[in-house]
């Protein structure tokens, strides 16, 4: 299966859309999937006042799988349109948008909490004094790079004109995955919960006995969590990042890195610097991601600074940004462009 999508992904532009395409069907799988293990959850849950669900039953959980499977593809709909018509990834974006708009929340919540003397006034600033780090944390982990030197050699190009032997630089992030582990590694531990709605344990059970060890906080979830987020950071990085692929390409058009000899001995050097900076970039999203559930269980720390959300928040921002930049520098470059034609055709 991995081979045949490699191969998709050579195709270029076909290959991307049959990908897209693959994507949506296991979307729309996963989110019926998860909306049924919700509506029988909801079906075997009572609270004080009753039953969550008044009239159980198939026809609640025909109506309830369509209306989430629905409103997850129009989200992904809406999220394809932003990414065409619009500034960054549309899907990131809708995500940043539902975590920003619970922000103001926490924070009023945090306050009111200090208002009412569980914090103290030197416990608040240390609490929002160390949200400030870990922000910086992320945003200079985020920009860090391996810069790999690479030199192409002079060619001659025409008689008496020789072109190249310059030197470039192939930027290796620290951090290639991005939020893709700790998106992947929370969503394969909501799994056994989805199994635990499916069954409708009760208390007593195994079944329910799995979910209390699986909810945040607890050890074994952590190290779990910790464990995919590893497994998910060098899975991630080597699909996205081929060292046989980029030693072949610098070879085809006469670059070298110096010191190594091009072909096997490029790609292995390349394997061993990525292998070095996935482990610590692996490193850092288990730190980041594991803090607040740390601070969580045994501070009872309230507000929920850190981990899968403000590293999403961060890297979102950072990439809009970068984006727009990009777009702004295009922009005033076309500019310029029709300008130079405006005085050419005046000329």
């Amino acid at each position: 299966m991995s081979a045949k999508l490699e191969a998709l992904k050579k195709e270029g532009e076909a290959g991307r859309v049959k990908i897209n395409q693959y994507t949506r069907y296991l979307t729309v799988i996963l989110a019926s999937i998860q909306a049924y293990g919700l509506a029988v959850g909801l079906e075997s849950f009572s609270g004080a006042s009753g039953s969550a669900v008044i009239d159980p039953g198939i026809y609640f959980r025909i109506t309830t799988v369509i209306t989430i499977v629905g409103g997850t593809i129009f989200l992904l709909w809406l999220g394809e349109q932003i990414t065409a018509r619009g500034i960054g990834n549309g899907i990131s974006l809708i995500i940043f948008a539902g975590i920003v708009a619970e922000l103001p929340r926490a924070v009023v919540s945090t306050l009111e909490l200090g208002r009412q003397g569980q914090f103290s006034f030197i416990e608040l600033f240390l609490l929002v004094a160390m949200i400030a780090g870990v922000i910086g944390f992320i945003v200079f982990m985020e920009r860090a790079q391996r810069r790999i030197l690479v030199q192409y050699p002079k060619r001659q190009v025409s008689a008496g004109q020789m072109a190249g032997g310059q030197s470039n630089h192939m930027p290796l992030k620290l951090n290639t995955s991005g939020v893709i582990p700790p998106i992947f590694a929370s969503s394969l531990l909501l799994l056994p919960l989805t199994i635990v709605g499916f069954s409708g344990a009760q208390g007593g059970d195994i079944m329910a006995g799995i979910s209390q060890y699986l909810q945040h906080g607890q050890p074994i979830y952590m190290v779990l969590y910790g464990a995919l987020i590893i497994f998910f950071a060098f899975f991630y990085t080597a699909i996205v990042f081929n060292p046989e692929e980029n030693a072949d390409t610098l070879r085809k058009y006469g670059g070298f890195i110096p010191g190594i000899r091009p072909g096997k001995h490029t790609a292995d050097y390349l394997d061993y610097v990525l292998t070095r900076i996935t482990c610590i970039g692996a490193a850092y999203l288990v730190f980041i991601c594991l803090l607040p559930e740390f601070l969580i269980s045994r501070y009872n720390i309230p507000f929920y600074f850190g981990g899968t959300s403000l590293l999403i928040v961060v890297t979102v921002t950072l990439d809009t940004v970068a984006q727009i930049h990009s777009h702004l520098i295009a922009h005033q470059y076309e500019g310029l462009m029709k300008k130079a034609k405006l005085r050419g055709r005046k000329g």
